[in-house]
């Protein structure tokens, strides 16, 4: 019977790693879903010291974020999934160029990764039968960077980022929630930062706070998208010029010099957005923004939202 039960798991390990290589995600690892103990009074601190500023969302469901189980009924196993984005031919950025953070540049990822996952678990049902699970993509209380790391795709550098030794960390994370058990993999254990600060010492807002720990409120992503409201003015002069999200960390990190180009034409910019300069930037129209990021996730900021980071960058 235990010879049939692990035969069983390492099976279905196997099915889940050739999906997931077919569907084009660049690295796949698989974990037991089980509460995350480990992280409890962590989460629990930082959000005690309001890191999460105005977005209320983080403060939600805590016992979600910890515990797979209570978002699937049954859940057995957490499959992590990482999908690269890293650009073949990165937007100006010099210092004089406005800026949006790489991830940015096509079509949402939301959609392009769901629309995978949605294969992926349809592609796993007809092989393996009646299974139930679901799929997430930064669209549920999951706390997807402990898995990864738990599931043996990389650690988490002291930007908090998960960082992988193959291609650092511009990369989408993605996670199936399954009510079938599979061979786990061994989680990452070690640190490859080292005493390396590059990115702390980079942060113009001085949002990495300590090792792994991001003040979310002052994080350059969080004025720009999540932000609502007017951008305080002890802020002003340290944006060097990022109008959505921010980079700066990823960007000085010596493992991402092991980026590599992706491979996903949907995730290639609007060709409009590579003929713009910075006049263009600031004197962009309502209509011009709508249609340069009509299917981006830049639609987050509103044009109004937009135009506020564009002036507050001025």
């Amino acid at each position: 019977m235990f010879n049939n039960t692990f035969l069983q798991k390492n099976k279905y390990a196997g099915i889940i790693k050739a999906h997931a290589k077919d569907l084009g995600f660049d690295f796949c690892g698989i974990a037991k879903a089980e509460f995350l103990e480990e992280e409890a009074p962590k989460l629990e601190a930082w959000l005690n010291k309001n890191y999460h500023g105005q977005m209320a969302y983080m403060a939600n469901h805590f016992d979600k974020r910890l515990d797979p189980t209570k978002l699937v009924e049954g859940a057995k196993t957490v499959v992590s999934l990482i999908y690269n984005y890293y650009p073949d031919q990165k937007l100006p950025e010099s210092k004089e160029d406005l800026k949006i953070a790489k991830y940015a540049y096509g079509k949402d990822y939301h959609f392009v990764v769901k629309d995978k996952l949605k294969s992926f678990l349809l592609h796993l049902k007809d092989e393996i039968g009646d299974i139930n699970g679901r799929a997430f993509v930064d669209s549920a209380p999951m706390m997807e960077r402990q898995w990864a790391q738990k599931s043996g795709l990389g650690w988490l550098g002291k930007n908090s980022l998960l960082l992988n030794r193959q291609m650092g960390s511009f990369f989408f994370l993605a996670e199936l929630v399954l009510d079938i058990e599979a061979s786990p993999d061994e989680p990452m254990t070690k640190d490859y930062c080292g005493t390396c600060t590059k990115c702390i010492d980079a942060c113009p807002t001085d949002a990495i706070v300590a090792n792994g720990v991001v003040d979310g409120s002052k994080c350059i992503s969080y004025f720009t998208i999540e932000l609502k409201e007017q951008i305080p003015q002890e802020m002003k002069g340290k944006f060097e010029n990022w109008v959505f999200g921010c980079d700066i960390c990823q960007d000085v990190c010596p493992w991402n010099s092991f980026s590599k180009p992706h491979q996903e034409p949907q995730f290639n910019p609007h060709p409009d957005l590579e003929e713009m300069n910075k006049r263009d930037w600031v004197e962009i129209t309502e209509e011009t923004f709508r249609k340069v990021f009509a299917k981006s996730a830049v639609k987050r900021t509103g044009y109004n939202g937009f135009l506020r980071n564009i002036k507050f960058n001025l």
